[in-house]
């Protein structure tokens, strides 16, 4: 069970591995690494909101405090102690929210500049990773494309595998026919074969046939005779015409013009 789960893995990892493009990759995983920075920012953001409510806060509650000032320093020149004393009391009590709301507010100010820092230096990261995605994809498809043209120059791609099969194929069937119509040609001109096109030769016509060819050997024959005995090779042609005429017999009729 073992091996048959390595073999399915290690055929899988070889499938994953063929249909993996890198540049589908490093755009993943660029996408990522922004929706990251931009969930930093959002934090950042949220941070400052707080910070900034909580600075409202303290305005508020520093105002309300120096009124009690105010109005404890008036009812005291009245002569009214007591109601100075009781608005010295309420701004004491302020105070103490005062002073746990900048303590609040120091610590977020504190946060929000180490997220602002951190987003920072996220987005420097970012970029840096887009150039390099970028270069890296562009060197990926130029290989690429390398490594096809030189498949289709080598033949050894699947495209120009089956182009090389189709021509081969083609080859060899066009070389088929012209040994078959040679064949055909020969076996025709023996005999051996009627020729369907044209009119059958009988007895007779193939024996005009050869005595056409052989007077021609004869005149062949007699004008060289004539070239080495000395005579015209012209007079020799005539009388080899002559020689070769059948001459009349008395047993074959004349017909004289009237």
């Amino acid at each position: 069970m073992k091996r048959m789960g390595m073999i399915f893995r290690a055929k899988a990892n070889k499938a994953l591995d063929r249909a993996e493009d890198p540049r589908e990759t490093l755009d993943y995983s660029y996408q990522k690494q922004l929706e990251l920075l931009q969930k930093v920012r959002r934090g950042v953001a949220d941070v400052a909101t707080s910070r900034k409510r909580l600075e409202l806060q303290l305005n508020q509650l520093q105002q309300q405090s120096a009124k009690y000032e105010d109005q404890g320093r008036k009812a005291l020149a009245l002569g009214r102690e007591d109601l100075a004393r009781e608005a010295l009391s309420r701004r004491a009590a302020l105070q103490q929210q005062v002073t746990d709301l900048e303590t609040q507010h120091q610590t977020l100010q504190g946060e929000e500049e180490k997220l602002t820092l951190a987003a920072q230096r996220l987005q420097a990261k970012v970029d840096a990773f887009r150039t390099k995605k970028e270069t890296i994809k562009a060197t990926y498809s130029a290989a690429k494309a390398q490594t096809q043209i030189g498949e289709a120059f080598s033949g050894i791609s699947e495209e120009m595998g089956d182009v090389g099969l189709a021509i081969q194929r083609a080859e060899d069937k066009t070389e088929q026919l012209r040994a078959r119509a040679g064949a055909l040609d020969e076996l025709l001109a023996s005999g051996a074969l009627d020729d369907p096109t044209g009119i059958a030769k009988d007895d007779i016509q193939a024996e005009l046939d050869r005595l056409s060819g052989g007077s021609d050997v004869e005149l062949e024959l007699q004008r060289m005779k004539a070239e080495l005995a000395g005579g015209s090779p012209q007079q020799a042609i005539e009388g080899g015409q002559q020689q070769g005429q059948p001459q009349q017999t008395q047993d074959q009729p004349r017909f004289d013009k009237q």
